[in-house]
């Protein structure tokens, strides 16, 4: 198997996808803001995701937005990108382009149209993915979000992967919520990556064995996430970063993800460009907005400086 050191740990941001006048991925202030995220104490970025809007892109603009950072000058090696859908083809083929792009390893959800799939059908779904891309580079990341796709990824399936495609499945992102899951496939793949999809999970899945998180709240308070890992790591006391990273996650959580993230980063960069979302997800109303900022405002947290 390979090393577990190898593999993503510490803070990915899940990072948003900003849009042109036309709801076009804006290319060049993504990769801005992917480049601010990385300075910032990003160690790797999940691009592609929920919080980016994938599932409201083509397969296209999905392609095009991982072609455009790496040349734009973003490692690709830093990247993480989502690439699981319904479709083998389309998955193949986006996972093929990330491959060939020197992606770190990519995000897959399972295939979820589908209601109540067996294990045996998803892990067909997978290998079928594996074969067809045959490339040893590849490294997948499980992507287990049952709220979103009511299709959960449960420990029998991992360990038919694991089993078969030891260094092929790397790990998983667990956006669940339920710290007990996480830490359980911590313990019971103890070289499979675990990476909490909420922040405030972070520190209590590091002391489980977790190897990091994939967050949203991450395109605002990245460089406290990376500081609560690094410090993790080396023995500090990191209970106070983790309380303000704690009360960040509960008021965003009150607002839909997306569109409460795009409009703290508009404000924070003084860039309207932020304020679009592909429908059906819609910008807050007004007075959301206004609770946002006196909520966020309330915290005392000050982001790092714009890029």
């Amino acid at each position: 198997m390979t090393l577990k050191e190898d593999r993503f740990t510490g803070v990915l941001p899940a990072a948003l996808t900003p849009l042109k006048d036309d709801l076009t991925p804006d290319d060049a202030l993504m990769a801005k803001h992917c480049r601010w995220l990385l300075d910032n104490g990003a160690t790797g970025l999940a691009i592609l995701g929920t919080t980016g809007e994938a599932n409201s892109l083509s397969l296209k603009e999905r392609i095009r937005i991982i072609d455009s950072l790496v040349e734009a000058g973003i490692p690709g090696s830093a990247l993480m990108p989502g690439t699981g859908g319904c479709s083998i083809t389309d998955c193949v083929e986006l996972t093929r382009v990330a491959v060939n792009a020197g992606a770190g390893g990519v995000l897959m959800l399972p295939p979820f149209y589908y209601k109540n799939p067996s294990d045996e059908g998803l892990y067909a779904f997978f290998s079928e993915v594996i074969q067809r891309v045959a490339d040893s580079r590849l490294q997948i990341y499980l992507y287990h979000f049952p709220q979103m796709s009511a299709t959960p990824i449960n420990f029998n399936l991992i360990e038919m992967l694991v089993r078969v495609y030891p260094d092929t499945i790397t790990g998983m992102k667990d956006s669940s919520g339920v710290i007990d899951n996480m830490t359980g496939a911590a313990r019971n793949f103890p070289e499979f990556h675990v990476l909490s999809g909420a922040d405030d999970l972070l520190l209590p899945l590091l002391k489980e064995g977790g190897a990091g998180a994939i967050t949203a709240c991450a395109n605002v308070c990245v460089s406290t996430l990376s500081e609560i890992y690094m410090g993790f790591q080396n023995g500090k006391d990191v209970s106070n970063l983790h309380s303000q990273v704690a009360a960040i996650r509960k008021t965003i959580a009150k607002f839909p993800l997306s569109a409460a993230l795009k409009q703290l980063v508009s404000r924070h960069t003084n860039n309207d460009q932020w304020l679009r979302l592909r429908p059906p997800l819609a910008l807050l109303s007004d007075a959301e907005v206004k609770q946002l900022y006196a909520e966020f405002d309330s915290i005392g947290y000050d982001l790092p400086e714009a890029a």
